[in-house]
Parts: C-alpha cells; structure tokens; sequence
C-alpha cells in the first residue's frame, strides 16, 4: 500500500476510512496532493476527479443526497476553497453530510504575501455545523477534531470542515503507516415524545375542523404506508405536497398554486386551517407561503428531528422526532370529527384539473405545453431532477406517477449546481436519472459536463427560451433593454457545441411534434449521455403562464 508520507494525511485518511466514508471527490491541485495520494491508492474509496470546484463540490452534494452518508470533497489552498461555499450552503439548508478536506499552507505562511494563501481557517463558519482547524503535527488533538467533524456530518446531516496544514515536500510517499489514529464514536440519542406531550396535542387535534397538512422536500419512501392512507382517509385533514415532497395519494392536493391562486378573500379565509402541521424542507410554493403568513392557523407544529424554521410566522410546537415517529405515537389519539374540510378542496382541485386541461388545449407551443408533454413521458421508476426557477415552478403544476422520485437543490434555491448535482446523484444511484432544466441554469453550470464519470443513461431536457424567463413573470416586468440584458439574460446561445465538445447525444424541439418524438428518441438511446434541447418562445411564455391562472378564475 502507498500511504503519504506526512503524518497529518495519514490520519486524516484512515480516519476517514474507520468512520465509513466512502466516496471522495478530488478537486486536482498541489497543496492537497498528500490527501489525493492516500485516497486514490486505497481501493476502499472511491475517487473522482472533478477540475472545476465549484462543480465538484455539487456533485459531491449529489452523490450524498442519494446515499445519505457523508462524502468528502478535497481541495488545494487558496481560492479553490471558496468555490466550494455554494454548494456548502446548500448543503446546510438541505440537510445533506457533506465534508469539506481543504489543504492549506502552515499557519507562518498566511498574510506575509506567500503565494497561493488566504484565510481558510472558519471560512464557512456562517454555515458551517463544525470547523476543525488542524495543526500540522499529527496529535490525539487533531485526530478527535477530525471524529468530531465526521462524526457531526453524519449525525445532524450537514457540512462540516476539516483544514489541513501540509508544508512541502508535498509528494513524497512511504510504505507503511506512521500513525496510530484515535477513533471516538458518536453518542446517539433516542429522541422520544413525552406521553403528556402528545396527549395534550391530541386534545387540539381532537377538537379542530380543519387540519392543514403541508409536506416540503421530502426524500422518498420515508413514510409508512399506514399513516398515508389514516391522513387520507381524515375528513378534517387537507394534505398538500409538491413536485419533491415525494409523498402520492389519490385523495393530496399536489398542483397547491393551481388550486389556491384563484381564491377571492373570502375563499382564503375559509381554507384558513385552524393546525398547520409541516414536516420535508423548503417549500416552493410562494403562494402557499404567503396565504399562511396571512391567515395564519392558531396552531402551527413542525416535525423534524434537528430544525423548525417559522416560516409562516406562527410556529407554536416542535415536535424533534421523524414524521412516521410522530404519527405512529399521535394517530392512536386522533378521533375522526364531522367536516368537510377535506371534501370542500377535492371538489376544488377537480374543477381546477378541468379548467386546467381545458386551458393546456387551447394554447400554442410554449413552456406550459413543453411541460404538458415532458411530465407525463417520463419513464417510470427514473430519478427526475429539476433546476431552479422556472423548471421546479412548471414542474409543480402537473401530476407526477408516484414511481418517479424527485430532487431538487431548494436549500439555497440557486441556479448554480443543478447539473453538477444531477451527474453525482446519477453516479450514486442504479437508476436512470433525468435533469430538465432551463437554460440560464444549465449554461452557467455547464463545466458539469466536464465530466468523466457521467453515465451512459444520463439524460438532460434543456428548456431553452433565450433567457430568464422566471423575471418575465415576476412584477415589475418591462420590456426595455436594461431588463432584457441586465435581469433576464437574454441570449442567443444553444447546448450543440456543448454536447459535442463533451460527447454527447444532441437533438432539439420546437415543436409539439418534434417534442413528441423528440422524448421518444431520448428515452430509447442508452448508448452515450443526452441533450434534448427545447426551443420555446421567449416573449410569449410568459403571457401564457399568467393567462393561465386567469383562467382558472373564470
């Protein structure tokens, strides 16, 4: 076995390897070199090299989003750390391990205009779960930082960073290990509900009309079968997801901007609910969010075991334990009440899903009807994918078969990793994966394609319409110059020479017809990774979104 021959590596490295980390993403460099010799000769890791950090880092966010383990992501000194604080942040809202290996120069080498040095000590201390910032001699100190580290990373599922002092000679290697690492385990609590606690809540529960139930970022399979069907089966009980709650019952409202957008006041404050129970991640939906900051319930309980954000401004309960925790020990409570709390908002989504349909006949090609087509084609059983903006916001609008799990990077809401994410999570997961997104998005990542370890199956449906097309949508919206060049990006660019350049299958639409078989030709191909590439009209997208939800009204 080659091991490096600084010390520090050495146990950074088989600490890594005792604690369980298995895949390691290299961001090539000189600084890091001891950490890049020590991981790529042990056969235990698996090691990818991804050039661009910024992309390295969101595809090592992908791969942990599938295996909800931490993976590592390495990189030199100096700016190349920072590059990975994007992903990082989405990291931390997202709730996903991720550990950051930044090499750095000795501390007598920082501020005296040495080559190649910042400050990386804390550099992500804003959204960081622990810093561990390491001397260079390897010590009983240095390795319980690293455990700490590794150890917080897996057990409140979010980044943490280890820096790493190495002075040259950087390359040199040895034979046999030097150290013999201190390995501390994790102490895990069994979070439990008091009894009172969920008696006193029942009683709230018991005496309520109209329970809202509202799912965010959920990861998919995460609740027992049992507790779906009773909330269904609740006729006090409105249960809403989105597109990435991964959460399926004939009886949920999943299309919410659909159903709530026409409400009149009166109609607002009818649905007012009187609990708002929420448990996942981020939600999309800004309407949602703003009918509960302004109607808010009088009870509002968050079920997470680490975090409640206030989101609506009323939270009153957290209850620290998973969802299925939570409503396998309150359900036995729960005591079915007369109301048609839930019946009132079937109706409702059903005279939305007419209206819905009747307005998708009647409009030209656009985003709405490239949606219209792509959702319902894609095949069962893939991971789906979506970019921010105006992909996820589409996408929320039809119905999704509940053998297709979703992802989307909604911790930060940015445009700038989702293809890197897409291509690692592709890498860590045996099913096909397929990534939609808009333009805008895809060519600011597009170093993700830089890529190596992309598999053969990978598909991308590239939405192309000239721009940004979220800010068409938004208020405020005029068509002048300053908007065109400095808010909606217009462009003229195309993925071909993309796809060439980086050995891809390549085709485009502009049609109904050319979607339709388009999607077929896609789906079928398996030989090499693919772009289909959607040109939609840029001035009329939006018009037609917004018409849309005035139709629902009528």
């Amino acid at each position: 076995m080659v091991y490096p021959k600084i010390p520090l590596a050495q146990s950074i490295i088989e600490i890594c390897l005792a604690k369980g980390i298995k895949n390691i993403v290299i961001s090539p460099g000189s600084r890091n070199a001891p950490l890049t010799i020590g991981f790529v000769n042990n056969p235990e890791f698996n090691c990818y090299s991804i050039a661009d950090e910024r992309c390295a880092a969101f595809f090592a966010l992908g791969i942990a989003q599938q295996t909800q383990k931490p993976t590592a992501v390495v990189c030199t000194s100096g700016s190349a750390l920072l590059n990975y604080y994007p992903a990082f942040a989405e990291a931390f809202y997202s709730q996903i391990p991720l550990i950051v290996l930044s090499a750095d120069r000795p501390q007598s080498k920082i501020d005296i205009g040495d080559g190649q040095t910042i400050r990386q000590e804390n550099v992500f201390k804003n959204h960081s779960l622990y810093n561990a910032n390491l001397t260079e001699t390897a010590s009983v100190e240095n390795d319980l930082k690293i455990n700490k580290a590794i150890n917080i990373a897996s057990a409140q599922k979010g980044p943490v960073h280890i820096n790493a002092p190495f002075e040259e000679p950087l390359y040199q290697t040895v034979s046999k290990l030097e150290v013999d690492v201190t390995i501390s385990a994790f102490a895990k609590r069994q979070k439990k509900l008091s009894m009172d606690v969920i008696i006193e809540h029942a009683a709230i529960w018991n005496a309520s009309k109209k329970k809202l139930i509202l799912v965010g970022e959920n990861k998919p399979n995460k609740m027992d079968a049992e507790i779906i069907e009773s909330l269904a089966k609740d006729d006090s009980v409105v249960v809403m997801t989105e597109t990435t709650s991964n959460l399926h019952h004939s009886s949920f409202l999943n299309n919410i901007d659909t159903i709530i957008t026409p409400f009149s006041n009166e109609e607002f404050k009818d649905f007012q609910p009187d609990i708002l129970i929420t448990f996942g991640g981020m939600v999309v939906s800004k309407r949602i969010k703003a009918f509960l900051r302004k109607y808010q319930p009088t009870h509002h309980w968050h079920i997470d075991t680490l975090r409640a954000y206030d989101t609506y401004g009323c939270l009153t309960q957290h209850f620290k334990v998973n969802p299925n925790q939570f409503f396998n020990l309150f359900l036995p409570h729960a005591v079915p009440i007369q109301s048609d709390y839930r019946s009132t908002y079937e109706e409702v989504a059903v005279l939305r899903k007419r209206k819905h349909q009747k307005y998708l006949k009647s409009i030209p090609f656009s985003d709405f009807k490239a949606f219209e087509k792509i959702i319902p084609s894609l095949p069962q059983g893939c991971m789906l994918h979506l970019s921010n903006s105006s992909a996820i916001r589409y996408a929320q609008l039809f119905d999704l078969n509940s053998s297709i799990t979703v992802f989307c990077n909604r911790g930060t809401s940015g445009i700038d990793g989702s293809t890197s994410t897409a291509i690692g999570a592709a890498v860590a997961n045996v099913k096909p994966a397929i990534l939609i997104a808009g333009d805008i998005g895809f060519f600011y990542d597009s170093n993700a394609l830089w890529n190596e370890y992309i598999p053969k199956n990978f598909k991308i449906i590239l939405i192309n319409n000239g721009g940004g097309g979220i800010f068409r949508i938004l208020p405020g919206h005029e068509e002048t110059p300053v908007f065109n060049k400095f808010f909606e990006t217009s462009h003229c660019f195309t993925a071909k020479q993309l796809s060439k350049m980086y050995g891809f299958e390549y085709s485009i639409a502009s049609d109904e017809t050319s979607l339709s078989k388009g999607l077929n030709t896609l789906y079928a191909q398996n030989d090499k990774p693919s772009i289909l590439e959607v040109f939609t009209p840029t001035r009329e997208n939006e018009k037609i979104l917004l018409q849309y939800f005035q139709e629902l009204v009528r």
